[in-house]
């Protein structure tokens, strides 16, 4: 038999995702947030709906977090009508991009009250997450992350285990900081090549390629180069708050972090300046404007 599957976070990554562990067989209970389109399309496949997270959580032996961060988590779990209020014995699989810090302190107070943790974040888009085939990185003890395993690949194709709980989100966040680098360094590059009479063309025919491409580079310029503002989903507000992370975490362990700050810098920039909604490839538009010049306008030349 398996377990009964609560999940809360049907974003433009967890409607992929429920909708797979739906296809794969589990018993799945979701819960509203925002929006009613995908809580409506899983209920037609056979999804039942909880009203709150303490409904959520009795109906179900496993919850599954696909939400913000560790705020939105620990809203979820709190209050009369939180998860904690169920009183059940759960396995509670945390797909959120959260703070480890916060992470680590939560597995020690959730496992006095007979709860367990795995934090499990995502990598890869929501095409992916549509498909099945997300990369999911998995911190937690042996027993936890084998409980979870089989829930894990009804959504994802490749799991690797990090090491105790809290060490998924580490990664997540060292992972985020190397793209959300690249994307610092691509929108500054780009800045500089405008500026200096240099078309984003030609910037990508010689990075194109070479051993400097990859696919993030490759979603990166789809925006950059045809303006498609759906290459790559994830919003820089979202991109900040990670950035933020990663420096409560370098805190943590007492390691000095320049880059990292430059990176969060740039992001802050993007999203004081309103842009906190808009896609990271946005960002090249947010400093070459910064800047005085507009990509847009060097493309035409």
């Amino acid at each position: 038999m398996k377990e009964e599957i609560g999940f809360i976070g049907l974003g433009a990554m967890g409607s992929g995702m429920a909708a797979n562990l739906l296809a794969k067989g589990w018993p799945l209970t979701v819960m509203a947030h925002r929006k009613r389109e995908a809580i409506e399309q899983l209920k037609s496949l056979g999804a039942g709906e909880a009203a709150t997270p303490r409904e959520l959580a009795e109906a179900s032996d496993v919850v599954i977090f696909c939400v913000t961060g560790s705020e939105q988590v620990q809203e979820l779990l709190s209050g009369p009508n939180g998860i904690l209020a169920a009183g059940k014995q759960l396995l509670i699989i945390d797909c959120s991009t959260s703070n480890p810090a916060v992470t680590i302190k939560l597995v020690e107070d959730l496992a006095r009250q007979g709860i367990t943790l795995v934090d499990a974040p995502l990598a890869r888009t929501p095409k992916e997450a549509a498909e099945g085939k997300l990369d999911v990185m998995a911190g937690g003890s042996p027993e936890a992350i084998a409980r979870a395993r089989p829930i894990l690949e009804a959504f994802a194709a490749r799991i690797v285990e990090t090491g105790p709980a809290g060490t998924g989100h580490t990664m997540k966040l060292l992972n985020n900081f190397v793209s959300m680098g690249y994307s610092a360094i691509y929108s500054e590059a780009l800045m500089i090549a405008a500026k200096a009479g240099l078309t984003p063309q030609v910037f990508d025919s010689v990075l194109r390629g070479s051993r400097m491409d990859c696919g993030f580079y490759q979603a990166f310029f789809d925006f950059v180069l045809n303006r498609n503002e759906n290459a790559q989903r994830f919003a820089m507000a979202n991109a900040l708050k990670d950035m933020s992370y990663l420096a409560s975490l370098a805190q943590a362990v007492q390691a000095v972090n320049p880059v990292g700050a430059a990176v969060r810098n740039s992001f802050a920039t993007a999203v004081a300046a309103g842009h906190g909604q808009s896609f990271v490839p946005a960002l090249s538009d947010v400093i070459a404007s910064a800047n005085g010049v507009s990509l847009v306008e060097a493309s035409s030349r």
